[in-house]
């Protein structure tokens, strides 16, 4: 029971960033959870945190033993919830996350209409244009857009989408409508930097050649909505996600252009870390979430 209490404190810690966080977490003095750190550092004869005056981090050692450990604990929750007989009922709180537009469009509702249907859970969505870390961060579940480079996570696919470049029909009435990649250079472009972080826009050919334009955006925004919104009002093309402005084309608010020339669709999948005894949680989001996702 010892041992298994150190690895909660320093899993505890790794997630807080700080002993009394931890200790407040787990009902502990930050000088109760600096002594539980040090014994268990002791014991495995390797230093697992580096200590500054203003923050903690993990050593390579404390990262690659909090990484082994949490899926450990992880296992021995849903072993106690199985064997106690609530392997079919999901409870406790689940931490979800995807980048700030898909989040906004489509998980935000979905994960509202779960807790909807299960009482005993609840919940926390964080909304990044980043790729977290799933296991280092804690978090449950994600929602990703793209390859899956990291082997370690289960994916379920769950649709695709594909980029776009979009204009406002009034835009394009003024400036005329792009043909060739080329033209793009004789446009006002507004750059979202989560997909055009900088000057370069690849795009491929019918043949499936690559094509990289060198661009000057006029109009450059860290928030993909917007960026959408000045397309709207007709300051430019802009490069988006398909789902990002699927009601916007649908409406007709905002034209494709270059289709052709755009790279092939890529994969939208939800993921969550391995564990051989999957948290009911867990897995009841999951098959919530895709089922709406692929009717979507």
């Amino acid at each position: 029971m010892d041992r298994l209490r150190a690895m909660e404190v320093i899993v505890a810690v790794a997630n807080a960033g700080a002993f009394a966080a931890a200790g407040a977490k787990l009902g502990m003095s930050p000088p109760a959870v600096t002594r539980a750190v040090a014994a268990l550092e002791d014991r495995l004869g390797a230093r697992l945190l580096n200590r500054t005056t203003r923050r903690l981090s993990l050593t390579e050692a404390g990262v690659r033993y909090v990484e082994t450990t949490r899926r450990l604990l992880a296992e021995i929750e849903a072993a106690e919830r199985s064997a106690g007989g609530a392997s079919s009922a999901p409870r406790g709180h689940l931490t979800a996350t995807c980048s700030v537009m898909f989040g906004r469009l489509h998980l935000v509702d979905l994960v509202s209409a779960f807790l909807r249907e299960q009482p005993a859970l609840t919940a926390s969505v964080t909304l990044l244009d980043r790729v977290v870390d799933l296991v280092d961060e804690g978090v449950d579940v994600a929602v990703r857009i793209g390859a899956l480079p990291d082997s370690s996570l289960v994916a379920a696919r769950v649709g695709q989408t594909r980029r776009l470049l979009v204009a406002a029909p009034d835009y394009l009435a003024r400036r005329g409508r792009p043909e060739r990649p080329e033209d793009l250079k004789a446009h006002d472009i507004i750059a979202f930097s989560g997909l055009m972080p900088g000057q370069d826009l690849s795009l491929t050919a019918g043949s499936g050649r690559k094509a990289t334009i060198a661009l000057s955006p006029r109009l450059r925004l860290n928030d993909a909505a917007a960026a959408i919104d000045a397309a709207e009002r007709g300051d430019g093309i802009c490069l988006v996600l398909s789902y990002m402005v699927a009601r916007q084309v649908r409406d007709g608010r905002l034209v494709p252009v270059l289709e052709r020339f755009m790279p092939p669709a890529v994969p939208i999948q939800i993921v969550y870390p391995h564990a051989r005894l999957l948290a009911p949680k867990i897995r009841a989001f999951v098959d919530f979430t895709a089922s709406h996702l692929r009717a979507e």
